[in-house]
């Protein structure tokens, strides 16, 4: 059996495709209430895999205690992609809710054979090149620890001379990373965050990022030439403006769109009586600039946290004749490829926060079965 440790856990996105792909958690930690209420409810209902792990540490990552943990083969997180993120105030390492540091302390102190981390594509922005290398050479010697009194910058410094003097001494990691998009990986939401990876040096790992399995070619494809996605959903053609650039038919799998997410789902009303939970309509939606929706016959542009005005603004359909409508939370879920029977808490603000937080669980069990394997190998 593998073991993990699942910090910043949100609403389980990222957890779920870790305990899917084999491992079983040791701990999961998370600060926000409302999350950890949905963490909680689903575990009583007996909703694996989180039915499945220990009771949730309700709290500051930076108050956990690593040293209650015994061994661990994965540690896995999403720090807060709010200093990164291009709807923050991008303050980077002068925000206070910047975790890496905590990530580097849990690889330091738990000394994990492979760590898995996730985040906003920003982090990787020209702006903030330097503090981004800092994370990856920190995460490689998490041993050389920051002074009391030394800037990140100094550290920085520091970090690169001894990675090129001392190399093979100490806890060291082979560190990779990569803008992955959750379409690409069958996920209904264009939808793209850099994964950060490492496996212990001494185990001498040869790994690479999963190879895509879904394209915009095959599905304009399937659209287009075959009709096959017409067909399938019975419902009239419709024109693409897009032209194909394929001359044969691709070899990889149709991008998932957002009419392929909810098939099965009725239209919701305000007043919900489909026995379908998170299925009720929330009125007042509007498409104004920055916030146009999405296409039934596209991916889904990417689910917003709600830091653009009303919780959730983006998150809508945005059908033919020019009107459009929120997406539930149970559509948004769909989005986010969470199973049908995992019950978000919190009133509808905030439960699409949490799902626009997440991580789609498809993707990350993508990424998690690559770990696996690796560490099995």
């Amino acid at each position: 059996m593998l073991y993990a440790v699942e910090l910043c856990a949100g609403a389980g996105g990222l957890g779920m495709g870790v305990s899917n792909a084999g491992f079983l958690h040791s701990a999961v930690v998370e600060w926000n209430h409302d999350a950890c209420s949905t963490l909680r409810f689903n575990a009583i209902r007996g909703i694996r895999p989180v039915s499945e792990w220990p009771e949730i540490y309700e709290g500051d990552v930076r108050t956990f205690d690593f040293s209650k943990i015994g061994c661990v083969d994965l540690a896995a997180g999403g720090p807060p992609c709010q200093p990164f993120s291009l709807g923050g105030k991008h303050g980077a390492h002068r925000d206070r809710r910047d975790m890496w540091p905590e990530m580097v302390r849990a690889v330091r102190e738990l000394r994990p054979r492979a760590f898995l981390f996730e985040n906003v594509r920003g982090l990787v922005r020209p702006e903030f090149s330097e503090y981004f290398e800092h994370i990856i050479l920190q995460l490689s010697m998490p041993e050389l620890e920051r002074g009391d009194f030394e800037d990140w910058t100094e550290h920085r410094k520091r970090l690169l001379k001894s990675g090129k003097r001392n190399r093979g001494n100490g806890l060291r990691y082979h560190v990779s990373f990569k803008v992955l998009n959750a379409c690409d990986y069958g996920v209904p939401q264009r939808r793209e965050r850099v994964f950060v990876v490492g496996f212990r040096e001494d185990l001498n790992v040869n790994w690479a990022f999963p190879v895509a399995t879904h394209s915009k070619e095959a599905l304009l494809w399937s659209q287009r030439k075959g009709g096959e996605y017409w067909n399938r959903h019975k419902v009239r053609k419709c024109d693409q403006a897009i032209a194909i650039t394929a001359n044969e038919k691709p070899t990889k799998l149709p991008w998932s769109t957002v009419r392929d997410a909810l098939i099965g789902l009725p239209e919701p009303q305000e007043k919900d009586a489909s026995g379908i939970s998170n299925h009720r309509l929330q009125p007042g939606a509007r498409s104004y600039p920055g916030h146009t929706g999405s296409s039934l016959d596209e991916p889904a542009k990417t689910l917003k946290a709600g830091v653009h005005g009303v919780p959730g603004g983006e998150n809508m359909i945005a059908y033919s004749d020019g009107s459009v409508r929120y997406l539930t939370v149970r559509e948004s879920a769909r989005l986010q490829t969470f199973p049908d029977d995992y019950v978000f808490q919190g009133a509808w603000g905030e439960a699409m926060r949490q799902i626009g937080n997440a991580v789609p669980v498809q993707l990350a069990n993508v990424v998690a079965e690559s770990v696996r394997l690796a560490l099995k190998s």
